[in-house]
């Protein structure tokens, strides 16, 4: 199949790109690099740097002729949605239609779009599923959940199918050590230079954890599976801040103890999502538990 990836140089896209060649498929990776790294790029993808906000991405698309788009490009960040909003916008909203417009005029089947927990803003109930109520806290919620409701326009207006993903918290090989959803990255990296990490809060509040290859294997499972569907990509399990610096701690070595500070405005108390629903429509499940995926991770 011929893949298309946005964001195929960042953290996440890059995985999903190793799987795709190495499961056979024509990759072409577009990225403007501002948060990818050349570093991650699979020397068997074609790769073009672009912003996907950007006038060219049309021809792009058109040229390649892919069959399937994993929309991984996108402003992650939810203290830089709050800080410059118009950013976001730009990003996670223009972006997103520009990228859907190149898509339509180039006759791409299915878009498999990378979204986000932050769309369900504070939980009513635990684990969160695809049914809860969505009442996001911060304009990166906000932002993601237009593109949810672009994707499903585009589909009824021009039959462009679609699987949405929303991630819980992702960790694993590659991550920056930049902003509040790497904060496995930014612990480790603060332990192995014996530095004090910090802790927002008590340290009780609590995440879903997942290793970005069980997120690859769902992008990719999604390329022929789950149309028109709306899916988590959790664990379904809770860690506490607390017990992730326990676990990083054993598997270092490190013999420091952790920083608390106030807690950060607009932060959630307890998340973790059911994936269920994704294990029936995909086939997949996460095969990496939290303390495997450390010690790869670590090690």
């Amino acid at each position: 199949m011929r893949v298309l990836v946005t964001g195929g140089a960042g953290f996440i896209g890059s995985h999903i790109v190793d799987l795709l060649i190495e499961q056979g498929h024509s990759v072409l990776i577009v990225d403007n690099l501002e948060t990818g790294s050349e570093a991650n790029l699979n020397a068997k993808a074609r790769f073009i740097k672009l912003d996907i906000c950007h006038r060219k991405l049309a021809a792009v698309v058109d040229k390649f002729r892919p069959e399937a788009v994993v929309h991984q490009a996108a402003q992650v960040s939810v203290q830089r949605s709050l800080e410059d909003p118009v950013h976001d916008v730009r990003v996670n909203i223009e972006g997103m239609v520009n990228l859907l417009e190149a898509c339509r005029l180039a006759g791409v089947r299915k878009v498999v779009h990378a979204s986000s927990a932050a769309v369900y803003g504070e939980p009513q109930y635990l684990p969160v599923d695809v049914r809860h109520p969505l009442k996001p806290m911060c304009g990166y919620g906000v932002s993601k959940r237009c593109g949810e409701l672009y994707l499903e326009a585009y589909c009824m207006l021009c039959g462009l199918q679609y699987t949405v993903l929303r991630y819980a918290n992702v960790y694993g090989p590659r991550q920056p050590v930049t902003g509040e959803g790497g904060v496995v990255a930014l612990f480790l990296n603060q332990m192995r230079r014996g530095l004090t990490p910090l802790i927002f809060g008590d340290g009780l509040q609590t995440r879903d954890f997942i290793h970005v290859r069980d997120v690859a294997a769902a992008n990719v499972a999604a390329l022929t599976r789950g149309n028109r569907q709306i899916l988590n990509v959790g664990t379904g399990k809770a860690t506490s801040i607390n017990q992730l610096f326990a676990l990083l701690k054993k598997i270092t070595g490190y013999r420091g103890r952790p920083q608390y500070a106030p807690p950060r405005k607009g932060d959630i108390r307890h998340s973790y999502l059911s994936s269920w629903e994704t294990q029936v429509a995909l086939g997949w499940e996460p095969v990496w538990s939290i303390e495997q995926g450390l010690k790869n991770y670590c090690l």
